[in-house]
C-alpha cells in the first residue's frame, strides 16, 4: 500500500445504526483503502476519524453525539474528524454548533465524497438532496464483517408512511437497484468466498415497486438461485403483507434460502395498527404466521413490537401480551414508542408516560423470555447445522455458532463448549444441542457438514 507524502494516512472508522449504514461504511472504507490510506483499530495513532451516524431515534442520535464527543477527547491534537450519515442529513446544524471542530460533514447520500472530505485542508460539508446511497458500477467496498457473511443492500428509502417513523424524511423515497446490479454484487460476494449473503432494505417486499414492477423480489430471488453453489440467502425485513405464495414456495423448495423471516408487525390490536398507519390487521398477521408454519418446515419468525404508542390502552397492550403467548414468535425485538418531532404520531393526543412505557416493555419482555426458554428447552437433544464463527468473547475455551434460524448481531447463538471436532471457522458443522442459557443455545460440535442443500437435520 502506498503511503501519503505527508505521512498521515491512518484512519479509524466507526459505523453506527443499521446494516444498511454498515454497507455504506464498507464503501467508504473501500474508497479510502484504494486511495492508499490505512485503517487502524488504534484511536491513538489515527490521523482521521470517520463516524457514520444513525438519526432514526433520539437514542441513536445520542449514541452518535456520545461517540463524537469520546473521539474528540481521545484523538491526537492534529487528527481530523469526519462525520457522515443520517444524523448529518437531518441535524448538520446542531452537529456543527455542538462540535465546531468537525473537519467535514457528509450527508447520507454522499458516501462517495469521503475521499474529498479526508483530503481537503479546509473545513467543509457535502449534504446534498441525495438522502440515501446505492452502490453502482465498480465502486470499491471492503467487507467489515467476518469473511463468511456479508450484507447486500438491494434498495434504499421507503414508500410506506408509518405514523411513528421518520425514515422517509431521512432516507427519501424508495429506490431499488437494478436486477443486473444486484446479481453483479451477489456474484462478486460469492467469488470472495462469502457463504451467507443477507439481503437488506427498509422493506425487501417493496423491491422494484418504484419501477412499477410486480413480483420483483421473487423474480430477483429466482435469478439469484439460478447461480450454482452452496450458500445461504437470508431475507431481512419483510412486512406481512409482502409475503405471498410465490415467496413461500421459493423458501419451501430451495433450502439455500434460510427458513427465516424478520417480519415487523409492531402491534396486534386492529385499532392500534390502524392508528400506526399499518396496512395489516390481526387476522392477516395471524394468517401469514400460520401459513409460514405450515408451508416452511422449521421456519423461524422474528418480529418487532412497539409499546406505548399514543392512545394505547391497557386492554390493547394486554391483547399483544396474550398474543405472543398464544402465537409463539421465535425472536421479538421490543421497542418503546419514541416521540420524533417529524413523525405523524408526535402530534397525536393521549401520549403515554415514560413510566407506563417502561412497565409495558418489561412485562412484554418477561413474557417473551418465558416463551423463548420453553422453546429452547424443546431443542435439547436435537442435532442442527450451524456455521462456526469463532471464539466466544468471554473465553477462548468456548466457540460460537449460528444456525439458519439465527441472524448475526440480532439473534441468539450457539455456545459450543466441546469444540474438539472443529477444525476451522466459517464452516458448517453438525452440533448437538445439550442445554440453553436464555436466548443462547449450548452444544457440542460433532463434525463438519458435507452437504447443506439436502440436509434433513433440524434447521431452527
Amino acid at each position: 500500500m502506498r503511503k501519503r507524502i505527508d505521512g498521515k494516512n491512518k484512519f479509524h472508522f466507526v459505523s453506527l445504526g443499521c446494516a444498511r449504514n454498515l454497507v455504506d461504511s464498507e464503501v467508504m472504507i473501500g474508497i479510502l483503502l484504494k486511495a492508499g490510506f490505512e485503517i487502524t483499530p488504534d484511536r491513538a495513532e489515527a490521523d482521521y476519524f470517520v463516524i457514520n451516524t444513525c438519526g432514526f431515534l433520539e437514542s441513536s442520535r445520542q449514541e452518535g453525539i456520545d461517540t463524537i464527543d469520546e473521539i474528540f477527547r481521545e484523538k491526537k491534537s492534529d487528527a481530523k474528524v469526519i462525520v457522515a450519515g443520517c444524523m448529518v442529513q437531518k441535524h448538520s446544524k446542531e452537529l456543527q454548533d455542538r462540535f465546531p471542530d468537525i473537519h467535514y460533514l457528509l450527508g447520507s447520500g454522499d458516501v462517495e465524497k469521503i475521499l474529498d472530505a479526508v483530503k481537503t485542508s479546509e473545513q467543509g460539508a457535502c449534504v446534498t438532496e441525495a438522502r440515501s446511497y446505492l452502490e453502482w458500477g465498480e465502486v470499491p467496498r471492503t467487507l467489515s464483517t467476518p469473511k463468511h457473511y456479508a450484507y447486500l443492500k438491494i434498495a434504499e428509502g421507503c414508500r410506506k408512511r408509518c405514523a411513528f417513523c421518520v425514515i422517509p424524511t431521512i432516507k427519501g423515497p424508495l429506490r431499488s437497484k437494478s436486477v443486473e446490479q444486484v446479481l453483479k454484487e451477489f456474484k462478486a460476494l460469492l467469488s470472495q468466498g462469502v457463504f451467507e449473503i443477507i439481503l437488506i432494505a427498509q422493506d425487501l417486499g417493496d423491491f422494484g415497486k418504484d419501477r412499477k414492477e410486480k413480483g420483483a423480489l421473487a423474480s430477483l430471488l429466482r435469478q439469484m438461485l439460478a447461480v450454482e453453489g452452496d450458500y445461504w440467502l437470508r431475507l431481512l425485513y419483510l412486512y406481512p403483507d409482502e409475503i405471498d405464495d410465490e415467496l413461500i414456495d421459493l423458501m419451501k423448495n430451495d433450502s439455500r434460502i434460510c427458513p427465516y423471516l424478520d417480519m415487523p408487525i409492531q402491534h396486534i390490536n386492529d385499532d392500534m395498527l390502524k392508528a400506526m398507519h399499518r396496512t395489516t390487521s390481526r387476522e392477516q398477521i395471524t394468517g401469514i404466521i400460520q401459513r409460514l408454519r405450515q408451508e416452511v418446515p422449521g421456519v423461524v419468525i422474528r418480529t418487532s413490537l412497539m409499546v406505548g404508542f399514543p392512545g394505547e390502552t391497557e386492554e390493547q397492550f394486554e391483547e399483544m401480551l396474550q398474543f405472543i403467548q398464544k402465537v409463539p414468535l421465535d425472536n421479538v425485538g421490543i421497542f418503546t414508542f419514541s416521540l420524533e418531532k417529524e413523525a405523524y404520531a408526535a402530534k397525536l393526543p393521549n401520549q403515554i408516560s415514560e413510566e407506563v412505557k417502561q412497565s409495558r416493555f418489561e412485562r412484554l419482555a418477561k413474557a417473551q423470555l418465558k416463551m423463548v426458554r420453553k422453546r429452547n428447552k424443546q431443542l435439547i437433544g436435537q442435532t442442527v447445522e450451524a456455521i462456526v464463527e469463532g471464539f466466544h468473547p468471554s473465553s477462548e475455551l468456548l466457540l460460537r455458532a449460528r444456525t439458519r434460524g439465527q441472524c448475526p448481531e440480532i439473534d441468539g447463538q450457539i455456545i459450543i463448549n466441546d469444540a474438539s471436532n472443529v477444525k476451522s471457522f466459517g464452516k458448517l458443522y453438525h452440533i448437538e444441542i445439550t442445554d440453553f442459557a436464555d436466548y443462547d443455545l449450548i452444544g457440542t460440535a460433532l463434525g463438519p457438514v458435507k452437504k447443506t442443500c439436502k440436509s434433513k437435520l433440524a434447521l431452527i
